[in-house]
């Protein structure tokens, strides 16, 4: 699960991520910027032009203009979670650190990946209302994901409770891809890398 996904055209590790992040001035870590990404696509919003990468900006990079890498790397991971998004095989995983990490740094990781995903995905979605009971009711749940504050007993059960929780984010993020970044076009019409 560590690993943006194999059919990616841009394979690296969450900790790799995380490094050229950091390298490049970026605030946020590998499942931040994953997880923005992820909700804004699967909440409707475009990822063609430059007009997503304004934002993007303003919410990892404190408006400053991404450098050509940075720009680069982040398209392509919007294009490898639209892909993901659209496999038939529900490939779409979160991007978070390996499973060779301690529960606690994965969790962190994790709460992290939801509430970004909530800010992506309130770029496009600002009232709920209008949306299925189902999707409303996931937004609800990752409100709450988000907010845990967890002491981490490093067992068997709090790893199958944290797996469940990944797999069911994993799940809810797909669900609001396919009622609202489908219909919106999101520019993630084809499996083809944006430029």
């Amino acid at each position: 699960m560590s690993e943006i996904g194999s059919s990616s055209a841009n394979p690296l590790s969450y900790d790799r991520l995380t490094e050229f992040f950091e390298q490049n001035g970026i605030l946020s870590n590998a499942a931040e910027v994953h997880g923005i990404l992820t909700g804004m696509i699967a909440g409707g919003a475009s990822v063609e032009g430059d007009d997503w990468l304004l934002l993007l900006s303003d919410l990892i990079h404190e408006g400053q203009s991404f450098k050509p890498v940075v720009r680069e790397r982040v398209t392509e991971m919007a294009a490898d979670i639209c892909a993901s998004m659209r496999d038939p095989d529900l490939g779409f995983n979160l991007l978070l650190p390996s499973d060779h990490e301690s529960l606690f740094e994965r969790l962190s990781s994790m709460i992290g990946w939801v509430q970004s995903f909530l800010v992506g995905f309130g770029v496009n979605q600002t009232n709920l209302t209008g949306l299925s009971e189902d999707v409303r009711e996931v937004i609800d749940d990752m409100v709450e994901i988000a907010k845990l504050d967890f002491a981490v007993d490093e067992d068997e059960e709090a790893e199958r409770a944290y797996f469940e929780v990944v797999e069911y984010l994993r799940i809810s993020a797909m669900l609001c891809f396919n009622e609202l970044g489908l219909k919106a076009g999101a520019g993630c019409a084809t499996n083809k890398v944006l430029h």
